[in-house]
């Protein structure tokens, strides 16, 4: 018998199978010797309350033997012979776009700038090391993309363009961990999603694709208004319609595509810092209690949002137990992001704490930090990220050493004398980030700040850092295409796809969208 039921029970009674199945002996009389399996469907914490609980789905094998996976795995058949399509980018859309054509019997061959996932690993290590950053290979550039060593956190809203179940489904098929597909806010951790990577790489060369690394696009090749393939940097020529998968920090293809009158837009985003704050004090502020999380909790998570001045200020990518990581692209530039390993582990938590700006909010940004273009410019945006980037160099000592501020400093508008031990390996120096950073973004953090600490006590403290600047929250860029074919508005053969074309916002509606530019591409091919 296949039964299902749900529970709500203290963190203690989760913690294990045999507990579990006490618990399930006293609420429905099965006992645990005739419960073959337990299999987790939903799982969640509510921690509203003072006492905790755990919230259960499960799925009960009651003298009877479960099937051999919780997930359904796909065929990926040999497409050595099929017609061929380019995809421009190993980031999440990119690959997942690459799988979805080896299904579709189209032969993908995937063209990266960045090194192999392993590889790009040294060159990440050497910004810390030596304060360089590699243009082609670092945080945003290499195989796997923003997410492979920025978190491969798998949470997403965007539930409407496609099955996310699917998507987390193909993850496990590659080797991540099951409670992906149970938990509340699934999250396979950067230390384990590098394999994951190497293992949809291997598949792809097996079904006869390919995969070229330091390989970057120079130019599509155009003929009658129709992309027929690309130009590399390496002399190579590419032929077949192209999935354009570049991820949000490619801006040499934004400026090739604006030289090139393809259509574009100025897209609006979130800029501000990273907030860090010792885990065990965010732990003991959502938990609600001065043990913290305990033995049998996971690692407190926080979501603040706020309006002010017309603009939202928010939390993002929230990442318990992990660390504040470089994450420019190039020279003069400082750009931090935050990632955590599987086991949330370190004693810091940090999230972007950030303000919507909209294309219409550049001219309020244009006097202050002398920029000047026009209002019809679709590179403004990207113009805005970069003059910030610079700024936040500069005030980092000309390094990738962070400027950085005590949080109740920065909200009193004083200098910090000394600062708080941090995650961020570089190194921080200390910067009256309230002075420099822009008033459009300076002044609403302030008043956020001040409301969260009050819906929040003890949140808005001394201990927590601000370090800058967190900019790529998303693409500065729209690239133009049809809403029903994907194709670009006039361009055919050409498939703007995912966080880099401005249609997604993480590594889960990423995938989504490269699937459905693969599915689009096969149809017309």
């Amino acid at each position: 018998m296949i039964k299902e039921i749900q529970l709500r029970i203290l963190p203690e009674e989760a913690a294990n199978e045999q507990a579990i199945k006490q618990v399930i002996f006293h609420e429905t009389g099965i006992k645990p010797d005739e419960i073959h399996a337990v299999r987790i469907l939903k799982r969640s914490v509510d921690a509203r309350q003072r006492t905790i609980y755990v919230n259960l789905k499960l799925r009960l094998f009651v003298d009877e033997t479960p099937e051999d996976k919780a997930y359904q795995e796909i065929a990926y058949r040999d497409v050595s012979q099929g017609k061929q399509a380019v995809v421009v980018g190993a980031g999440p859309a990119g690959l997942f776009a690459a799988l979805r054509l080896i299904e579709l019997g189209v032969r993908p061959v995937v063209i990266e700038r960045g090194k192999d996932v392993r590889e790009r690993r040294k060159d990440i290590a050497r910004i810390s090391r030596e304060q360089t950053v590699d243009p082609e290979s670092n945080y945003s550039f290499g195989e796997g993309g923003a997410g492979a060593y920025s978190d491969g956190k798998l949470y997403t809203r965007s539930k409407k363009r496609g099955s996310v179940e699917r998507i987390l489904n193909i993850f496990c098929q590659f080797g991540a961990d099951e409670s992906i597909l149970y938990d509340a806010h699934p999250h396979i951790g950067t230390d384990k999603l590098p394999r994951v990577i190497e293992n949809m790489r291997e598949k792809i060369k097996a079904c006869g694709g390919e995969v070229h690394f330091q390989t970057r696009m120079d130019a599509l090749v155009i003929r009658n208004n129709e992309v027929v393939g690309i130009q590399t940097n390496t002399g190579q020529l590419f032929q077949g319609p192209v999935i354009l998968a570049t991820g949000h920090s490619a801006r040499d293809v934004y400026r090739y595509l604006y030289d090139s009158r393809i259509s574009i837009e100025a897209k609006g985003l979130a800029m501000g810092v990273r907030l860090e704050h010792p885990q065990q004090l965010i732990d003991q502020i959502q938990y609600h209690r001065r043990e913290g999380r305990g033995d049998y909790l996971p690692a407190a998570e926080y979501s603040f949002v706020n309006q002010s001045g017309g603009r939202g200020v928010y939390s993002f990518c929230m990442c318990p137990g992990g660390f504040v990581v470089p994450a420019a692209s190039g020279p003069k530039q400082v750009v931090v992001n935050g990632m955590s390993p599987s086991n949330r582990g370190s004693q810091w938590a940090n999230s972007g704490m950030v303000v919507e700006v909209r294309p219409e909010d550049f001219g309020l940004f244009s006097a202050e930090l002398q920029l000047e273009t026009n209002d019809d410019y679709p590179l403004k945006m990207m113009m805005l990220q970069e003059k910030l980037e610079e700024l936040c160099w500069i005030n980092g000592g000309m390094k990738q050493t962070a400027p950085a501020q005590r949080m109740t400093d920065f909200v009193e508008g004083r200098n910090s004398f000394d600062l708080p031990k941090s995650s961020y390996s570089p190194g921080l120096l200390a910067s009256p980030i309230h002075f420099w950073l822009p008033a459009q973004i300076s002044t609403k953090l302030r008043e956020s700040f001040c409301h969260f600490g009050k819906i929040s006590k003890g949140f808005l403290t001394k201990d927590a850092l601000l370090i800058g600047m967190e900019t790529r929250t998303s693409s500065p860029v729209r690239i133009l295409r049809n809403h029903d074919s994907l194709q670009h508005v006039t361009l055919k053969g050409l498939f703007p796809c995912g966080e880099g074309a401005g249609y997604a916002g993480g590594i889960i509606s990423a995938s989504i969208d490269g699937e459905r530019c693969a599915e689009n591409l096969a149809e017309k091919l």
